[in-house]
C-alpha cells in the first residue's frame, strides 16, 4: 500500500505540517477503516524523498488529534477517519468564493478541485507580508484606524501609476481609484455605467462571477465566442449591429477559463468595431502579474478603455486590493458610487500593499510565482498531451489550461474523477447562458497533483481500444 505525498518544499508551509496534511487526505480519500496499519514510517520517508524524523513528528501530531494510534512494534494506525463536518454548517455555496467561480459540482467540495480558481495555499508567502502588516500597524495609524479616501490611498495609487506604465498604459494618479478587489472594481463600473435592460458583450466561455453581477443588475449579455487569439471578430460585428449594445466586457489577458491571450491584429479589429457602434470597453487584466513581458493590452492601445487590475490573485485572496484605470470624469464618478455604497475601500490593506510594492517584495513574489507557474504549466501540458486530450492552444501564461478529454462522455469522465479523489468544474459554469460544456478548466498547479495525474491516466486508459 503506497502513500503518495505531495511535497512542495518551496512552498512557506513547513514539511512536517505538509505530511500531516497529506497525510490527513490519504486517510479521508483512502476510507482507510480503524485499525488499519500505515505504511511504514521508512517506506513513507522513502517513497515520498523525506527524513524519517520527519514523517515520525507528523504521526505523532496525528496522534494527538485523534487521527492515527501508536502500536509498539507496529508502527501506526488509524484511530478513525478524520471527522466529517456537521451537516449544521452553511453550504459550501455560502461560505467559498471557489463555489461562484464554478469549480465545483455543486453542494460541499471534496477532493482535489482540478479547476480551482487561485493559487494553492501552501503557494502563500507569509514572512514579507506578515512584516509589512506589523511595519504599517506600528508606523501608520491612520491607515489602521481611519476611512480610506476616495481615491484610495495616494502612496498606493502612485505604486499602480507606475505599474501601469510597465505595461505601456500613460495614467495618472487621478486616473486611478482603489476598489476591494478586482469583484468590487466590477461591480462599481456596473452600478455606475449600466441601467437594468441594457445589452452587454460578454466572452463565452467566460467569468461566472461577472455573469453573476449582470444578472443581478437586470443587465441583458450578448455571447461572442472567444478563440484563442481573442473574441471572434466577425462574431462580434453581428453582435454590435445587430443589438446595439453599450459596452463590452473582456478578459484580455491569460482569459479566464481558456488562458489564451488577446493578439495584436484582433485587439487593433476590436477597438475599431467599438470605437464605430459607440461601445464602451472595460478589459479585465486581474492575471497581469502571472506573465513576464507586457503582452496586448487595449487600453495601451486607445485611452478610452476602462481597465481593471488586482493583487489579490498573487498576494492573497483575503488581502483585497484591486483598481480601475480609466480617464478621470469616470474615475471621479466610480469614486462616489464606491463612498456611498461602501465607506470606501480598505485604507490599511493598502498600506500594507503599497509598503510590500516599495520595498521590492512584491516583485520578487510574482517572479517567484511565474517561475514555478511555467514549471507546473508545462508539466500540465505533457500530462494531457500524453492523456491525448485536446488543449484550447498553449498558454504562455497565467492559471489555467481549457481542455477536454476524447472519450466525450461527461458523465463517465466524472466518475473516474471521483474515483482519482477529483472533482471537475461545473459543465455550464462558464457559459453566460448556462450551456453544458465537455471542456474543463484545468488549473496548472493542482494537475500536477498525484490524484489528477492518476485520472488522467485512467482518462486514457479507459478508451475503448482500436484493432
Amino acid at each position: 500500500m503506497l502513500m503518495e505525498l505531495r511535497i512542495d518544499r518551496q512552498a512557506m508551509v513547513p514539511v512536517v505540517q505538509q505530511i500531516v496534511d497529506g497525510m490527513t487526505e490519504w486517510i479521508a480519500r483512502s476510507g482507510a477503516a480503524p485499525a488499519t496499519r500505515l505504511p511504514s514510517v521508512r517506506q513513507i520517508a522513502r517513497s515520498n524523498l523525506l527524513s524519517q524524523s520527519c514523517v515520525v513528528e507528523a504521526c505523532e501530531r496525528l496522534v494527538t488529534q485523534g487521527i492515527l494510534t501508536p502500536r509498539h512494534g507496529s508502527g501506526f494506525m488509524v484511530a478513525g477517519a478524520p471527522a466529517a463536518r456537521a451537516d449544521t454548517e452553511e453550504p459550501a455555496s455560502l461560505t467559498s468564493a471557489t463555489a461562484l467561480q464554478g469549480a465545483v459540482t455543486g453542494g460541499r467540495m471534496r477532493g482535489l478541485l482540478l479547476g480551482e480558481g487561485g493559487l494553492p495555499e501552501n503557494w502563500r508567502e507569509s514572512d514579507d507580508l506578515s512584516y509589512a502588516i506589523r511595519q504599517v500597524a506600528r508606523t501608520d495609524m491612520a491607515s489602521l484606524f481611519n476611512y480610506s479616501s476616495a481615491l484610495g490611498l495616494p502612496a498606493l495609487r502612485e505604486q499602480i501609476v507606475k505599474r501601469l506604465k510597465l505595461l505601456n498604459i500613460d495614467s495618472l494618479d487621478a486616473q486611478v481609484v482603489t476598489t476591494a478587489g478586482a469583484s468590487h472594481a466590477l461591480d462599481l463600473i456596473v452600478r455606475t455605467l449600466l441601467r437594468a435592460g441594457d445589452y452587454v458583450v460578454v466572452e463565452t466561455p467566460g467569468y461566472a462571477p461577472l455573469f453573476n453581477l449582470l444578472r443581478l443588475q437586470g443587465v441583458h449579455m450578448l455571447e461572442v465566442r472567444r478563440t484563442p487569439s481573442g473574441p471572434d471578430v466577425a462574431g462580434l460585428e453581428a453582435l454590435l449591429r445587430d443589438f446595439r449594445p453599450v459596452a463590452m466586457f473582456i478578459n484580455s489577458h491569460h482569459h479566464n477559463p481558456t488562458g489564451s491571450c488577446l493578439t495584436l491584429n484582433v485587439a487593433q479589429q476590436i477597438l475599431q468595431l467599438c470605437a464605430a457602434h459607440d461601445v464602451r470597453l472595460i478589459e479585465d487584466d486581474v492575471y497581469a502579474d502571472m506573465h513576464s513581458g507586457t503582452g496586448t493590452r487595449l487600453a495601451a492601445l486607445d485611452e478610452r478603455v476602462i481597465y481593471v487590475g488586482s493583487f489579490s490573485k498573487t498576494l492573497s485572496s483575503s488581502l483585497r486590493v484591486g483598481f480601475i484605470h480609466a480617464d478621470q470624469q469616470l474615475v471621479a464618478r466610480f469614486a462616489k458610487v464606491k463612498m456611498i455604497s461602501s465607506m470606501g475601500a480598505s485604507g490599511f490593506n493598502e498600506a500594507v500593499l503599497a509598503s510590500l510594492i516599495a520595498s521590492g517584495a512584491y516583485r520578487k513574489l510574482v517572479q517567484r510565482q511565474r517561475q514555478r507557474l511555467n514549471t507546473d504549466r508545462a508539466a500540465a501540458l505533457q500530462i494531457l498531451e500524453d492523456a491525448d486530450w485536446e488543449v484550447f492552444g498553449k498558454p504562455c501564461g497565467g492559471l489555467f489550461i481549457w481542455a477536454r478529454s476524447p472519450s466525450g462522455d461527461p458523465a463517465r469522465l466524472r466518475r473516474q474523477a471521483q474515483r482519482c479523489g477529483v472533482q471537475l468544474s461545473v459543465s455550464s459554469a462558464f457559459s453566460p447562458s448556462g450551456e453544458d460544456s465537455q471542456w474543463q478548466r484545468i488549473n496548472v498547479v493542482y494537475a500536477c497533483d498525484p490524484r489528477a495525474r492518476q485520472f488522467f491516466r485512467s482518462t486514457r486508459e479507459d478508451r475503448p481500444q482500436a484493432f
